[in-house]
Formats: C-alpha cells, structure tokens, sequence
C-alpha cells in the first residue's frame, strides 16, 4: 500500500520562511514607538487611568499660584508703602483677605452640581452687564488711563473680571442648547458674538482697556470653537479682529505710543521704554538662581506698578529662572486638570464652561509674560493668581471651583460605575457540606 505524505492547507500553513525570524512589536521602528510615546502622552494629558487626580491637580495648582501670589505681592509691594499711613503690609493684607474669601468662594462652587451652575448662568451675565455700564456713572474710576472700576468709598472692585466669568458660564448654557444649529453662521454669531458679546466688548472699550477686551475675545473664540463653530469663520473673524486691533492701535495715542516702545523707538529713558526696559533688567539680574526672597532692586520704584502687571519680573529676580519655570509650571499643571474634565465629560455644557475658564486663565498668563518679556506690546493684563487684585483674585478662583464641580461629578460617577461593574452578592457563602 502507497501513502502519501499530508501537505498543510493554505489554511494552516505557517509563515513562509525567509531566512529571518519574524519581528517583535517592539522591536518595530521608529515610527510605532513614537506612536506608543504619543498614545501614552495622549491617555497621561486625559487622567484616563486616574480620573479622580484631576480636582487634585487643579486644586493644588491653584492653591500653590495663590500662596505665590501673596508671597510677591507682599515683597514687592512693602517698599513702596514704606512710610504711608496704611503700613508697609496694607496691600498684603488686603490681598490676603480677598485670597481667604477667594478660596471660600473657590470650595463653596466645587459642592455645587451641574445644575445648579447652570441656573447661575443668566443671573451672572445680566449682572456682568449693570457693573460694566456702571463703570461708565460717576461710580467709575480711572486708573493709568483705563476707566475699568467701580469705586464705592473706599473699596474698588473691576467688573470686567467678573464678565470674563460670566461670558464662560453663559455661553455652555447657550451653546449646549444649539449645538444642533452652531453650524450655520446666524446661529454661531447670536447671541454670542451678537448682542451679548458686542455689548460687553463695547462697555470695556469705552473704559479703554483693550487687554481685557482681547482676553474677552479669546474666551469667545474659545467657546465658540468647542461648540463646533466652522474653521472657515474663525479665519475671517482673525482677519476681521486684526484690522479692529490695528485701527484701535493707530487712533489711540496711548496705544501708538506702547507699540513704539515695544518696537524700541524711545529718545529718552524716560520715555514708555523704561517700564518694559526695567523689567527686562529684573529678569535677566535675577539668573539661575535668583537674588533671594525680597532681595530685588527694580522693586524700589523702578519699575512703576510692580506688584501688578509687572509682578512677573520681580519674581524673576528674586527667584530667578527656576522661580520662573515653577509658576509656569503649575499654570501648565492647571491647564492639563481643566483638559482632562473637559476631554472626559460627556456634556457639552461642561466641555464648553471649562474651556472658556481654560482660556481665560491661561491665555490671561500667556498674554501677561509674554508682555513682560517683550513678546508682545505692554497692554495692562495682569497675572492671574499672583498680581495684586482682589477681585480679580477672588473671581478666578471662583472660576476654578466651577471647574472643581465638574471634576467632582466625574469622579463621583467613575466611582459609581466600579461599584456597578462589580459582581453583586445575592448569597452568604455557603461551605462544602451545606453550612454557612
């Protein structure tokens, strides 16, 4: 009898041999592994494995760029009020005060839930508006050329550091309930851009404060484009906006005079060079290291509002480059928490209010070191958390506790979700021979 030998199948036979074993995923080049970084850095940026380190991370960040604060805004303001009736430590603790009363505000928002938030909304931006058009009353206050206070006796407050707030929380309110519709151009301009965005832009520039209007706008643009607003109108509005800005520029003396400085075109030292000039001394006096806690020399009286929009380059110098990447750092550890609520959540409303806090806070920060070290005109932004401000401080933080809710709910959901998934217990454990 002939047999004859099995050949495999097309079907299970094994890889060809070539003379070479197969390769390893891993061993795969360059491009899978800088996919695997990317993936890795991506699920890092989203908390995918931790949700719950979000509210953490943001209120640790937050509280750090506080304490910061308090601490430069005490050094480089006590040599100045050396000698005033108020005291050497006034503005500290002032700022003090508002910081206390910032953080009670901060954890009172973070209890709140979804709901609640969104029935602040309204409320918020209606009163935003009153406060702005009161700035233009006899209530209003000036100060280096920009009406942007309200002065009531003896205390000042800045209304359109509250509109910033109000502009987020309102438009996730209003632009979740068009989602639907945010692709057609009507629906994407009202009644964001029109007649609410117009009107608290029109209220800050007849105040003169085109720092605070380009924050506003940057909020807009945030929230819009997370509403899923067209690429193609964000183009033309850039386009749009970079002629308003220049023609503002061009028509205002005040203004043509700060780009020319920042351009460097003074004849004299005394001229709008030497603020920029003297912070830029402070930054690049204070090198690696620092000069040391309260040690600075710019801060007695040449550099003029230094525990404002300046406070960046007295920080430089008395703890130096590290001090620097430090506060940046925790700017940059505050803009990954609020990524990852936004990323993780399932609500647009929540994706919307976030991100226009996200973009106020960090593009505030943006647009005020960017202007301390000579990227950009010096335009009066100061620096969330840490500049002198009690209002300003105190409504930031109100706006990171916003954020806080919504990290809260997330992470009282994922915990809900591990319970669910585990194997519920309907009987006691029963022994081998039939016994509990």
């Amino acid at each position: 009898m002939v047999t004859t030998p099995i050949r495999p199948s097309s079907r299970t036979r094994g890889p060809a041999r070539t003379g070479s074993a197969p390769q390893h995923p891993r061993s795969q080049p360059g491009s899978s592994r800088v996919a695997r970084w990317w993936q890795r850095g991506w699920a890092f940026l989203e908390g995918r494995d931790s949700p719950g380190t979000s509210f953490f991370l943001i209120l640790g960040c937050a509280a750090a760029l506080t304490v910061i604060g308090l601490v430069m805004v005490l050094s480089s303001s006590s040599v100045e009020n050396i000698g005033e009736t108020s005291g050497s430590y006034d503005l500290f603790i002032r700022q003090a005060i508002f910081g206390v009363l910032g953080l009670g505000v901060m954890l009172l928002l973070s209890r709140l839930g979804p709901e609640r938030l969104r029935a602040l909304a309204w409320p918020a931006i209606i009163t935003a508006v009153i406060l702005l058009a009161l700035v233009l009353t006899p209530l209003g206050h000036e100060v280096n050329g920009n009406r942007n206070w309200l002065k009531i006796g003896g205390f000042t407050a800045q209304p359109s550091e509250a509109a910033k707030l109000a502009l987020a929380l309102w438009a996730g309110v209003v632009l979740e309930r068009k989602a639907a519709l945010i692709g057609q151009l009507k629906h994407a301009i009202v009644p964001v851009l029109f007649p609410v965005g117009a009107v608290l832009l029109g209220l800050i520039m007849l105040g003169r404060d085109l720092g605070t209007a380009m924050v506003m706008m940057v909020i807009m643009a945030a929230v819009l484009f997370l509403a899923g607003t067209r690429l193609r109108y964000f183009l033309v509005a850039g386009g749009l906006g970079t002629v308003v800005a220049v023609v503002l520029a061009l028509t205002s003396a005040n203004r043509a005079v700060r780009i020319q400085a920042w351009l460097g075109n003074c004849d004299f030292p005394t001229e709008p060079c030497y603020q920029p000039d003297h912070g830029m001394f402070a930054l690049a006096s204070g090198g690696w290291w620092g000069a040391g806690l309260g040690q600075s020399r710019q801060k007695w009286s040449y550099i003029p509002e230094a525990e404002n929009d300046f406070i960046f380059t007295i920080l430089g110098e008395e703890l130096g480059l590290v001090g620097t990447l430090l506060v940046v750092g925790l700017f940059a550890g505050l803009a990954i928490g609020m990524f990852r609520v936004a990323r993780r959540s399932t609500s647009l409303y929540v994706k919307i209010t976030t991100g226009g806090i996200l973009a106020w806070i960090i593009g505030q920060a943006f647009i005020n070191i960017a202007m301390v070290t000579g990227l950009l005109p010096v335009i009066g932004v100061p620096l969330p958390f840490i500049s002198y401000g009690g209002s300003a401080l105190t409504l930031v933080l109100a706006g990171v506790g916003i954020v806080l809710s919504f990290a809260r709910q997330q992470s009282l959901e994922s915990r809900a979700e591990r319970r669910d998934s585990l194997p519920p217990v309907d009987q006691p454990f029963q022994a081998p021979g039939g016994t509990a």
